[in-house]
């Protein structure tokens, strides 16, 4: 018998690649962090000794969900100025309260917060977009969580950079301390058309091409910033983007709720992936993003949740949900974006978009061990005739029970492993003693608000 460390044993599996398969009484060998083998429970039992050995009765194991894009020290923000457009939730409200507080403790408290969130919703990689990378890497790495960290390059300044020039300096830096990490890596993460310019946008072209680094970046999320453009540049903004040459298998395009036949053909020819962020898109009335034209097209679709202060949470499962259900109501086909194809966006989709598709989003043999395990027998998910049905379709968070990154145990019968939850929710109140004062002595208001 082969001595491994780690044996999995659950009732289901579902391994996302074969598309839609389910294996009944299966069993998962880990060693060194990677999966060695899937096979019948029974056959695992003679052919494999392991260290450690783990049975989950009436559980179904699937790999672990990827968030294919959140601002994750956004936690601390959550709940701020809801139920408010785009342009007057940025400019009114976020941008001057994080104009006061971003910093390296910003960061860290909320990218740990955002952990605990992520890992007790069976979320085990996350791809960042925020100020301050070093410390995002540095929080993630601390924690053992899965993530690519973006570079951020915008026009204006910040406590992150001063200058354009200090922008991509340091994002080469925080670029070359990732390289050949075995949890991180890095992407370049301008922030949107509306806030780069194409100077910048030729650099980014060329470092993504001499570092191999994806481009990750907010593309065609309202009607206004597709106007602005054409205003601007007499282009709409893939038509900008592809005259400077980033529409490419690079590029991660996060919101796409603006398209034309022709730009959802464009992304299918080029291999742009395409992060859909339902929730978010819903609640600031960005649009809806053409999800069922877009797997039609075959272009890659993966799940975002965007951050806490637009969601508000970080909840994976649930946007799978909203996902499968708003593409049937914006296609007009209760066959769209089905849910093998939504568990299937949320994992392996979401693994290639980020540019790790060899390494996870799937439980094959030779990807690493990032798994989750989701209690089936109760009230909430019973009677049991599908289990990828009701996986997407009815399944909460709350039924997650174990998390695995990288063959580690992240998460035991729904608590967290390896966090101190109490000490987390302390900062987290700090955080919102002092932003909750800055709101009111700054006088911010809605539009619509009595004077």
């Amino acid at each position: 018998m082969q001595t491994i460390d780690k044996l999995i044993e659950a009732r289901w599996v579902i391994p996302v690649e074969p598309h839609a398969c389910v294996l009944e009484n299966y069993a998962v060998a880990i060693h060194a962090g990677s999966v060695v083998d899937l096979l019948p429970q029974d056959q695992a039992h003679t052919r494999y000794a392991p260290r450690e050995a783990v049975t989950l009765g009436e559980h179904v194991l699937i790999p672990g969900l990827i968030n294919a894009h959140t601002h994750n020290p956004m936690t601390l923000l959550r709940g701020l100025a809801d139920d408010l457009p785009l342009k007057i939730w940025l400019e009114q409200h976020i941008w001057p309260i994080e104009a006061r507080v971003i910093g390296a403790d910003f960061v860290r408290d909320g990218i740990e917060l955002a952990i605990a969130e992520m890992l007790r919703g069976g979320t085990t990689c996350a791809n960042e977009n925020y100020f301050f990378p070093d410390v995002a890497a540095a929080t993630y790495a601390a924690h053992g969580f899965r993530a690519v960290v973006g570079l951020p390059i915008v026009e204006f300044a910040s406590s992150w950079a001063h200058s354009i020039d200090e922008y991509f300096a340091r994002a080469g830096e925080v670029a070359d301390s990732l390289r050949g990490h075995e949890l991180l890596q890095a992407a370049l993460a301008p922030h949107a058309p509306y806030t780069v310019a194409d100077a910048s946008f030729e650099r980014i072209r060329v470092l993504a091409d001499q570092l191999d680094l994806p481009v990750h970046l907010h593309l065609h999320e309202t009607v206004q910033g597709i106007e602005d453009s054409r205003r601007e540049y007499g282009l709409r903004p893939i038509q900008r983007l592809q005259r400077l040459g980033l529409i490419n298998d690079r590029l991660i395009a996060v919101h796409m709720t603006q398209l034309t036949e022709a730009e959802i053909e464009l992304c299918a020819k080029e291999g742009v992936s395409v992060v859909h962020c339902p929730e978010s898109n819903l609640k600031l009335a960005s649009g809806f993003c053409p999800a069922e034209a877009l797997r039609q097209a075959g272009v890659n679709l993966a799940i975002g949740t965007d951050g806490c202060a637009s969601n508000n949470d970080l909840d994976m499962l649930g946007e799978m949900r909203t996902a499968a259900l708003l593409a049937k109501g914006v296609s007009g086909k209760a066959n769209a974006f089905d849910a093998a194809y939504a568990l299937r966006a949320a994992t392996l989709n979401g693994a290639r978009a980020i540019g790790l598709g060899d390494k996870i989003g799937s439980i094959e043999p030779g990807k690493r061990a990032d798994l989750v395990a989701l209690r089936m027998d109760v009230v909430e998910t019973q009677p049991l005739y599908n289990v990828i049905s009701q996986l997407v379709y009815a399944c909460p968070r709350s039924q997650v029970s174990h998390v695995w990154i990288d063959g580690r145990r992240q998460l035991r019968d729904g608590e967290l492993v390896n966090m101190d939850r109490d000490a987390i929710l302390t900062k987290t109140r700090r955080w919102q003693a002092r932003i909750a004062a800055m709101e009111i002595k700054a006088g911010f208001r809605r539009e619509g608000d009595e004077t």
